[in-house]
């Protein structure tokens, strides 16, 4: 974990959650069950602390229909109601959102416009969505730009993710949380809000 005073050793005693997908026909207390199986079998080798982060802002995608769903957005109440502490939110950014609804992260930005390892792959992406091919010697950021033009990625203000912590294990390492957490979040608020 690296929240301040956390002193836990990350990806040693402590993991980051970073998915939790249930099917929809899964009971209602099917996530709680779920983590807590998967944290005794964590904390049986070593782990003592688990960090989660939820994304408060929907994600749509264009279709042929119009707009659609990818994610609803979350301000982690399954978090809350398995007594993680609420620690705040992650730093603001800035994103580049895809047609389909994904990011494009600055890694792989990055990796274009220095044509580094990997840059294939990406431009490949956003040849998918309708970027023409990059030409020999054309500099990779001019590219990326004129690329995401044309296939409409959109930019958006992003305030950050909710970061939730807690400790695992019959014997709990009890993590000194409390100082420094906050009263959770009920609903979302806007991508600018602050905890």
């Amino acid at each position: 974990m690296t929240a301040p005073g956390a002193q836990k050793e990350p990806y040693r005693e402590s993991v980051e959650l970073s998915r939790l997908v249930l099917l929809d026909e899964v009971p209602s207390n099917g996530e709680s069950w779920l983590c807590a199986a998967s944290f005794a079998l964590a904390a049986r080798r070593g782990v003592r602390g688990v960090v989660a982060y939820s994304d408060p802002h929907p994600r749509t995608r264009a279709t042929p229909q119009g707009l659609e769903v990818v994610t609803p957005g979350h301000v982690g109440h399954v978090y809350q109601a398995q007594d993680f502490a609420y620690l705040g939110r992650s730093r603001p950014r800035r994103l580049v959102l895809l047609p389909d609804g994904t990011v494009l992260t600055d890694r792989a930005a990055m990796k274009v416009r220095r044509d580094e390892s990997g840059h294939q792959g990406v431009e490949r992406r956003l040849q998918a969505f309708g970027a023409r091919p990059r030409r020999e010697g054309e500099p990779g950021g001019r590219w990326l730009e004129e690329a995401l033009e044309t296939v409409g990625a959109g930019r958006l203000d992003h305030g950050g993710n909710h970061l939730y912590a807690r400790s695992i294990g019959r014997h709990r390492t009890h993590i000194t949380l409390a100082p420094m957490s906050y009263p959770p979040p009920r609903r979302w608020q806007g991508p600018h809000q602050a905890p």
